[in-house]
């Protein structure tokens, strides 16, 4: 019969000759991914994730908005290319004119702005939950939000990080 110490001697042994570890999987854990993927199956058949599919099929079956976003792939491409110089480029401020003018044209696309209200609804909804689950695990569990800079809950001054005062709970 394997204790753990036997066990844990095994899994260091096969550490060091293979690269690998050995990973014990209990009953429990099994049933917690069980729960896991139900829990993904009632976020795929909600009504916030209808709204995004429904918004996404939109946006990609109309042809001005494909062009729109394909022009801007594009021209971020070329960006990018001309970052990496900066001012130094020729072709720098063209560039920039040409990224600025067609952003400006794909946000005001009113599809795409369905689609991304749509996405950021969905956004909220998971990290709704996933801040659910974290603190009803331990209220010491800190959740990055990707609305944190607009939530009361959490600390947008940055200061967290750095381990200066801020006036945030966590």
């Amino acid at each position: 019969m394997f204790n753990m110490f036997t066990i844990a001697t095994f899994n260091d042994k096969m550490n060091e000759e293979w690269g690998c570890s050995l990973v014990i999987v209990t009953m429990e854990h099994v049933a917690i991914l069980d729960k896991s993927e139900a829990l993904a199956e009632m976020i795929l058949q909600s009504e916030v994730m209808q709204r995004y599919e429904e918004a996404y099929i939109t946006l990609y079956s109309d042809p001005t908005a494909t062009a729109l976003i394909r022009s801007f792939t594009s021209i971020k491409d070329q960006y990018e290319d001309v970052e990496r110089f900066g001012r130094y480029h020729p072709d720098y401020a063209k560039i920039m004119r040409e990224v600025r003018s067609i952003k400006r044209e794909v946000d005001l696309n009113p599809l795409v702005a369905e689609f991304k209200l749509r996405e950021r609804e969905l956004q909220r909804f998971l990290d709704d939950i996933s801040e659910v689950i974290a603190k009803s695990v331990s209220e010491h569990i800190i959740v990055p939000r990707d609305d944190a800079l607009y939530s009361s809950g959490g600390c947008a001054s940055g200061k967290c990080a750095s381990g200066q005062a801020c006036s945030c709970s966590a």
